[in-house]
């Protein structure tokens, strides 16, 4: 069963938007000191038994901080972002390209981050097939059907689109452009769809998050030797929460220090593959590389 027992469906996320536009500046204001906590993050259905290990995290995030918390499930950033700013949700997990623009629109701090999940640090690489001898490094990769995951996607599209930007001089303007560097460009909408599609050669290679290779081959759906990494991008910052700056600076606190003082290894190995996986302080300075990313990407800032 997946968080139904405790989550809320990305519909009461979106009521909240709702909520926001008949609200003044006066009432957000007042929400400083909030008579429960909000947290709206991702969905996790890849971990059968992830509601009672969250539902226990829960409670035990109530009786730290001595207010009710509610978890509700989203599937969009840019919502879950204009909820934080309107002050209808107090806590939001978002990627690092979200937390750029989480600051940027509505201000938000940074909370806490994860430790990273296995010895090998969190970046995007490049695949092909093993037996592709055309293709061994990033400039083989012209003329040939190339896949990223999602142009939201922090690891399957804005890392992998800057590195091949800057190491190889190409136009970002036209990079997905058929025929300039890629013969097409594809987007498969997940890394494992991604992974999959190169195996059966659907594309010629594409992008993916280095760490979703070993959980395929540990669910035995490919062989560790089907594909070959051509390159990959600098490390990405874990994805963290973040923390509406408006909200009571001494419930911030106690937050902040539930987060980094939570031990159950089983809740961590539930939810992060890991049970030496720890919260730890996220901090502005480790996302300054996403500002980076934004310029060399010539990202419209609205």
């Amino acid at each position: 069963m997946k968080k139904k027992m405790f989550v809320a469906s990305l519909a009461m996320t979106a009521g909240l938007l709702l909520l926001t536009g008949c609200k003044g500046q006066s009432e957000t204001a007042q929400a400083a000191a909030p008579e429960k906590i909000t947290i709206v993050q991702m969905p996790d259905e890849n971990n059968p038994d992830a509601g009672t290990k969250h539902e226990g995290f829960r409670k035990d995030m109530e009786k730290a901080i001595g207010l009710p918390v509610e978890e509700m499930e989203g599937a969009d950033y840019s919502v879950g972002i204009e909820a934080l700013k309107a002050g209808k949700l107090d806590v939001l997990l978002v990627s690092p390209m979200s937390y750029y623009q989480a600051k940027k629109i509505a201000g938000a701090e940074p909370l806490v981050t994860t430790t990273s999940m296995g010895a090998e640090p969190y970046r995007t690489v490049f695949i092909t097939r093993e037996d592709n001898s055309s293709i061994n490094e990033l400039k083989d990769l012209k003329d040939k059907n190339f896949a990223f995951v999602d142009p939201a996607s922090s690891s399957g599209y804005m890392y992998p689109k800057t590195t091949l930007v800057k190491d190889l001089a190409l136009d970002t303007g036209k990079l997905e452009t058929p025929g300039y560097f890629f013969k097409t460009v594809a987007y498969s909408g997940k890394h494992d769809a991604s992974i999959l599609g190169v195996v059966k050669g659907d594309y010629d290679a594409a992008a993916v998050a280095g760490q979703t290779i070993p959980m395929l081959v540990n669910a035995g759906l490919i062989k560790k030797n089907d594909l070959k990494i051509i390159g990959e991008t600098e490390v990405i910052p874990n994805a963290l929460f973040v923390v509406r700056k408006d909200l009571d600076e001494n419930i911030k606190k106690k937050l902040k220090d539930f987060y980094l003082s939570y031990d159950n290894a089983d809740y961590f190995k539930s939810f992060y593959g890991a049970g030496e996986v720890r919260f730890t302080e996220a901090h502005d300075s480790d996302y300054a590389v996403v500002k980076e990313m934004v310029d060399t990407l010539g990202i419209e800032e609205e």
